[in-house]
């Protein structure tokens, strides 16, 4: 494997890692209704353990209210007791064939309980990034001794490394900043 080859898959897993923060952050409530809120609650659906975006189509019509329409009608009252079981705590309630969930607004200390969730999502991500970079340096020195990279070569895609890993962190960062802006304006 050729220098060129690693900086190729250190950014793809940087990318990977800052992806992975994203979604995490998704599933954080925040006051404003979203389908990513509830689409990866997994519901016991006839003794199997299946993602509710894999059963119903999720819908949010007004800026508070989720709204769910199972595929199958029989699935109700098991998406209403997975959604219970969750820990974001949202109260579904059962209208005819969908399934109604009222966002509550958040208040203060569970806003504080949320920033304190979100920094640690970043930070893992940031520790995510790092370990790539780590990862890639010593792969990058392995080729040196194996000889199949000048010492030149391997600084100069170490410094290309270190780019790379601040970009991603600038990007988690980023995606912080505006997840503690969307905490604190609702």
């Amino acid at each position: 494997m050729a220098v060129p080859q690693v900086l190729r898959e250190t950014e793809e897993k940087m990318k990977r890692a800052v992806d992975a923060v994203a979604r995490e952050f998704a599933t954080v409530r925040t006051g404003r209704a979203s389908s990513a809120l509830v689409e990866g609650i997994s519901i016991d659906y006839f003794g199997t353990p299946t993602p509710l975006k894999h059963m119903a189509s999720i819908a949010t019509p007004e800026p508070r209210l989720i709204v769910i329409q199972p595929w199958d009608v029989s699935a109700l009252q098991a998406i209403e007791k997975g959604i219970q079981k969750s820990e974001l705590g949202l109260s579904p309630v059962i209208d005819g064939k969908v399934i109604r969930i009222t966002v509550p607004p958040l208040t203060a200390e569970r806003r504080v309980e949320l920033d304190r969730l979100v920094r640690k999502m970043a930070e893992d991500g940031r520790i995510s990034v790092r370990t790539v970079r780590r990862d890639a340096n010593e792969h990058a020195k392995q080729l040196q001794k194996e000889g199949k990279a000048s010492e030149d070569g391997v600084f100069r895609a170490q410094d290309e490394i270190q780019k790379l890993t601040d970009r991603y962190t600038q990007r988690i960062d980023q995606s912080l900043k505006e997840k503690e802006k969307e905490l604190t304006e609702i």
